[in-house]
Order: structure tokens, then sequence, then C-alpha cells
């Protein structure tokens, strides 16, 4: 009974237009008005609760870390560092669009942030060099998917107050499925290129004394990542400290050694920067209601036991599992899916065997592809303001290199070491 009122009162809301978070707020405020009204109190100190943690404080400096990127230069820099590395290549532009974004992707671990700084960028130099508008908007949203998957990731950081895992493992959990996307989606874009005739009109003979210059000026940008990602999985720093230092390298990169980096350029960040962490918030305050909700009714517990009592083999399940997150993704966000598939998920998949860490990286990299499947999709909208396309021709060009992103699904669900080899050696 309260299960029902629960997923009908929110099913209701979303239908209705109020935004994901809100409903799911307030189906938890009609849950207990009906089944608990003398528990009511408990919903603001379980808001509270939801928000007031040490690792959510890494998300706004992450964040506020891409932003001083993009006014300060260093976006454009490892652009130009990874287009002179593909220069040699057909369709070099696509290509440096995929090796731009494994590089971006491990700064504000966000890939709508990486939509809009790179395919602003990207997308019209694109089309001056002869792409097709649709194969520049797909290859840029598509490959923006690693933004959340190669660490440091937000969503990581969301799932570890969930799984309680070591966010350092969690990242080295994304680290190999990230790069392997990127990989096959290179190789992917080289041959579509190839067929279709796009060519970088840019000189294609490799010459080292321009190398060098290229690779001392991006230098400081492209280490940016490692100095994240190596201090938190190694212990040095935790994810806060390592976001904290982050801001500071990416305004002094900026300021004093790029020179790009004007005063109205940082506060700018910082709004942008509270504008989109106070929406995160939102959606990690209410969330906490429904899935403390759906504890205490017992709901993981009950799904687990029916599909462990499912007479049919254990890889049908997973693909079951795995056809969930991503119909889940395609209908809602990345942070309300992670709270709503979360809690329910873990220990289910722990009694089928999977780790929590396995779980948190097919979760992301399912969740991933929902940023580029309508009705949703926020890469998509991102990239709509950048070149005026509909939302579904962008997401049917971006389908050839979101196979990529399926494939490695596949491969973290069936080969845990995949996702947990890594972390494994550095814990």
């Amino acid at each position: 009974m309260g299960v029902s009122i629960l997923l009908i009162s929110l099913i209701v809301l979303v239908i209705i237009g109020v935004p994901l978070c809100f409903s799911m707020g307030a189906s938890g405020l009609i849950y207990f008005l009906i089944m608990k009204p003398t528990l009511i109190s408990i919903l603001p100190q379980r808001v509270w609760a939801g928000c007031y943690s040490f690792v959510l404080t890494a998300l706004p400096m992450f964040i506020l870390a891409g932003e001083l990127m993009n006014h300060g230069g260093i976006t454009k820099r490892i652009i130009n560092f990874c287009l002179y590395i593909v220069k040699p290549f057909h369709g070099g532009l696509a290509e440096v669009n995929v090796v731009a974004s494994m590089v971006f992707g491990g700064i504000p671990g966000s890939s709508v942030a990486d939509t809009s700084a790179l395919g602003s960028i990207l997308i019209p130099q694109m089309e001056e060099n002869g792409y097709e508008k649709g194969f520049s908007a797909g290859v840029t949203v598509a490959s923006s998917t690693m933004g959340m998957i190669i660490p440091p990731s937000i969503p990581m950081l969301m799932y570890a107050m969930i799984s309680n895992d070591s966010i350092g493992a969690l990242f080295l959990a994304g680290a190999i499925p990230g790069i392997l996307i990127g990989l096959t989606q290179v190789v992917v874009v080289h041959f579509l290129a190839k067929k279709k005739g796009y060519v970088n009109k840019k000189e294609k003979i490799f010459k080292w004394n321009t190398f060098l210059r290229e690779f001392s000026d991006g230098l400081l940008a492209i280490a940016m990542p490692l100095i994240i990602v190596l201090s938190v999985s190694f212990g040095i720093a935790t994810a806060t400290e390592s976001a904290g230092i982050a801001v500071l390298y990416a305004f002094i990169l900026g300021k004093f050694v790029y020179k790009e980096l004007e005063f109205k350029d940082v506060w700018k960040a910082i709004k942008n920067t509270v504008r989109f962490s106070s929406s995160v918030l939102y959606i990690v305050g209410f969330s906490t209601i429904y899935t403390w909700i759906l504890s205490v009714e017992h709901v993981p517990q009950n799904i687990a036991a029916f599909l462990v009592n499912l007479d049919v083999p254990i890889f049908v399940i997973f693909i079951i599992v795995d056809i969930i997150i991503l119909l889940v993704g395609a209908f809602v966000d990345v942070a309300p899916a992670i709270y709503l598939l979360g809690p329910v998920l873990i220990p289910v998949m722990s009694q089928l065997g999977m780790s929590s860490l396995q779980l948190g990286a097919l979760l992301i990299v399912g969740l991933a592809i929902g940023l580029v499947t309508p009705p949703v999709g926020m890469c998509l909208n991102a990239a709509n303001k950048i070149c005026n396309m509909q939302i579904m021709e962008i997401s049917k060009k971006a389908m050839p290199f979101i196979t990529c992103n399926l494939f490695v699904m596949v491969l973290i669900t069936f080969v845990p070491a995949v996702s947990t080899w890594l972390p494994s050696l550095a814990f």
C-alpha cells in the first residue's frame, strides 16, 4: 500500500510537469500524510541529513574548476595539444573532439560541462573545415559522456554517499571503462570520417619543434586531471581537498601563467557554480526522503528476493538490470537516477555476486548513455543551444558512437576486472 502511494504520486507529479526533485519530495510528503502522519517531522531531518555531507563539498569545487578552465584558456590549450597529436589522421578534428573529451573529462567531472565547453569551440570549427553539422554535434555529445565516467566524476561522488565505498576506489573503477569508450570512439570516428571524406585541412607533416611548443604550452593543463586523480587514489588528499587544489590550480594557471582569466570571469564562474550546485543539492535532499521510505518499506530486499528466486540464469538477470538502467537513464537525469536506483540495486546485486564498485561503474556508464537519449538528454539540450539542431536529429547522429558505450557497458557487466582491477591494485 505505502509503496503504491509513493510510486503513483511520483508518476502523476512527473506527468503534470513537476520537476523530478520536487516530485520525489512531494510524493514522500504524501506518503507520510497518509501512512505515517505522526512521523512527518522526519522530513526536514532527512533532507538536511542528505545534504549535510563532507563528500558533497567537493561537488561545487570540481564544477568551479571546470568553469575557471573555460575562462582561463586551459580548455583551449587542451584542444590545441590534442589537435596536433591527431593531425596526421583522417577526420582529425573529430578525433580531437574525442581525445579532448578524455582529457577534459578528468577535471570538472560533468558530461554537460564537457558538451558546453568543448562543443562551443569544436562544433563551429568542424563546420568551417567541411564537417556536416549533424556529424559534428553527434561526435561531441557522444564523446562528452566520458566526462562523468573518467575520474574525477561528480556522479561517482553521489554514488559514494549511497554505497559507502572509497571515493578513490570508485574513481579508479571508472578509469578503464572511460578510456575504453574513448579509444573505441576514436576508431569509429576514424573510419566514418574516412568514409565520408572528412580530412583535416591543416598541414599533416609532424614537426618535432612544433610538437614541443604545443606540448610545453599545454603540459600544465593536461597535468591537472592527473594531479586530482592520483592525489585522491593514493590517499594524499581527500576528494574535497583535491577539488580545492583543482580550483586553486586552475585560477593560478589562468590568471598568472596564461594571463587570460579576468576577475569578472571568476565572478561569472562562481555564479554558474552556485546555480548548478544548488540544483544538485535539491535533488540530493529530496531524493533522500524517497530512498529512506523505500528502505523502510523493504523494497530493495523484496526485489532482491524476487530476482534471486527467478528460475533463470544469472546472466539474464544482469541483462535485465542493464536494460532497467538504460530505461531509467532515458527518462530521468543522472543525479536523481543514482538516488533512485542505487539503494535498490546495491543490495540486490551484492546477493548476485556483483561488487558495489562494479555496480557503480556499470550504473554511471549506463546513465551516461541517457544523456544522449531523448526525451531528457541533457547533453543533447546543451548541443542544441550551440548548433540549433533538433534534439532527435543530434541523437540519431550520435548513435554510431554510442554503440561504443553500450559495448563497454556489456564488458563491465560480464567482465568484473574491467572496473575492479585498478582499484584492487591501489587498495
